[in-house]
């Protein structure tokens, strides 16, 4: 997923214009391509990147970028309207409708800062991309066991859409 520059916190972008997000696939995820477009809106919703009233890439837009079926950026968008996060406008194109709630800009900055510092210390240690997701993913894990709650959805997959991917990790 990418961002467009004018998602800028001191940048005004006028809601419903040109959409600030652009997709990217992973065609080695395994995930199907309407889930990874899903994703990356909800991602980019609870990073604040995507905001209520902002609009989609049309579908025209995203089979054009990424050179995939209408039907699959349908069925993402479907998706999105069915959980709630996205309505249609007959004409207009497709607009974030709700945001999950989620910590505010400054308490984000902090927290990517600190993770960052976590991911070189990881890389340092030796671990790959894999490693790391399945190390996290065990400590989300544990953190939930512990607190008696429930994982969030994606946590056992490191959110790629994968159930077990990180199996027999304690």
């Amino acid at each position: 997923m990418t961002i467009d520059k004018q998602t800028e916190p001191d940048v005004p972008r006028e809601r419903g214009s040109a959409s600030p997000i652009a997709f990217r696939l992973d065609h080695h995820s395994g995930v199907p391509t309407y889930l990874q477009l899903v994703q990356q809106v909800e991602h980019a919703l609870r990073l604040g990147y995507l905001g209520q009233g902002d609009r989609l890439p049309t579908v025209k837009e995203v089979v054009s970028s990424l050179a995939i079926n209408p039907n699959t950026v349908l069925k993402a968008y479907r998706e999105l309207e069915h959980r709630g996060l996205a309505a249609g406008r007959p004409g207009q194109g497709t607009f974030v409708r709700d945001t999950p709630a989620t910590a505010g800009l400054a308490e984000l900055t902090a927290l990517r800062k600190t993770l960052l510092t976590w991911l070189r210390s990881a890389d340092a240690a030796g671990l790959d991309e894999a490693g790391m997701v399945a190390l996290f993913t065990s400590a989300l894990r544990d953190f939930y066991d512990r607190r008696g709650e429930t994982p969030v959805p994606g946590a056992r997959d490191g959110g790629r859409g994968q159930a077990g991917t990180s199996e027999g990790v304690a």
